[in-house]
């Protein structure tokens, strides 16, 4: 039997409920600190507080107040290792030429502050009044798990090419359900425009990736550029959200869609049930406001996505394709063929993503 919000109940549970062996670890081809860090991410998680705001009949027992540390690159390595003997963890890199920033506060929710990274190009001395284009990458982990720390090597290698990179932390489904990390991730961008002196950002050259749900998430801000209702109240409000491009990593922009998974199996309580707090089959008309591709219109800005061959993390993608293509807004689609879903973190598929980043913004700046 479900709990629902207008019972007003509330569940908390313990801090992390797993440890991982060490000796074990060390037998993986992957580098120290990137052992190092899944340990510290997966062993030291924090309580959290209940969102007080829940719409009537939302399942309330989904919000745990404990962060799920069941999702990070090392687990997602174990795991993909099996059937892909030949990939390689994209370890941290240290570049002469990237300077990093961590542990930012960009904004304040339900009582505790919300943290970005910096890694910004250094600047040359011959052009040290050119501004630089930013990118905001959120991570994956179905809305309900992962850390900024996934897309650190990717923000690295994107900053040594001269983009200034944010990884961001936002609220996930274990602490506040849809729209609370929309309204984080916005308040993220007005941080920046906020902030632009400080780091050299063009104000108008700035897009928004994601991997996964991280992805979708990144679509729905794409896609809802100028919509107040999403914009939250956690600051900079005199500055704008607005992103100037899309980067979707194997996110979905529909959980409605004939291809999403949810679609098959409508009863099934899953990630998506948990983000949104309702199962499909209470509330589909959250489902379908919830999805990026309900957005779609002729002020939706240009998109590049990376795709797994697995249909359901790309489901409504090619419908929303159809419809930029007779708006004549820029959709460049590239699938990369045999791979996992979380191919972006992994060599050898890693430098082709970092390239067709960087190939697609510098064409899209390039008509600017």
């Amino acid at each position: 039997m479900f709990i629902k919000a207008d019972q007003q109940q509330s569940y908390l549970s313990g801090y992390c409920r797993k440890s991982i062996s060490l000796r074990r670890l060390i037998q993986l081809p992957v580098s120290l600190p990137v052992i190092l860090l899944s340990i510290i991410n997966s062993c030291t998680a924090q309580p959290l507080r209940l969102k007080d705001t829940t719409q009537p009949g939302q399942h309330i027992e989904w919000l745990t107040g404990t962060t799920d540390t069941s999702y990070n690159s090392l687990s997602d390595y174990k795991k993909n290792l099996k059937h892909y003997p030949f990939i390689e963890l994209v370890p941290d890199s240290s570049f002469k030429n990237v300077i990093e920033k961590r542990n930012l506060v960009y904004a304040t929710a339900n009582q505790r502050n919300l943290h970005i990274d910096a890694f910004l190009p250094q600047p040359k001395k011959t052009s040290a009044l050119k501004k630089t284009p930013a990118i905001l990458i959120i991570h994956g982990g179905g809305w309900r798990s992962g850390s900024p720390s996934q897309h650190i090597p990717l923000a690295q290698h994107l900053a040594a090419r001269g983009y200034a990179c944010f990884t961001v932390q936002y609220r996930l489904s274990t602490e506040a359900f849809f729209p609370a990390a929309i309204y984080d991730l916005k308040a993220a961008i007005r941080w920046l425009r906020a902030q632009n002196r400080q780091f050299n950002i063009d104000t108008n050259k700035i897009s928004v990736m994601g991997f996964s749900a991280g992805g979708e998430l990144a679509a729905f801000i794409g896609m809802t550029n100028g919509i107040q209702k999403f914009e939250g109240d956690e600051g900079n409000e005199g500055h704008s959200s607005r992103v100037n491009a899309v980067l979707d990593i194997d996110g979905t922009l529909s959980f409605v869609h004939p291809e999403a998974s949810e679609t098959q199996h409508p009863d099934k309580i899953g990630a998506s049930a948990w983000w949104l707090g309702y199962p499909r089959t209470e509330r589909l008309d959250l489902w379908k406001a919830a999805s990026p591709l309900t957005y779609a219109n002729n002020n939706s800005v240009p998109f590049l996505f990376l795709n797994s061959s697995l249909a359901r993390m790309h489901a409504g993608r090619d419908d929303f394709k159809k419809l930029m293509d007779q708006q004549k807004v820029k959709v460049k689609i590239i699938e990369f063929p045999n791979t996992p879903h979380s191919f972006c973190l992994y060599r050898p598929w890693f430098p082709d993503v970092v390239n067709a980043v960087n190939t697609f913004l510098n064409d899209l700046y390039s008509d600017k």
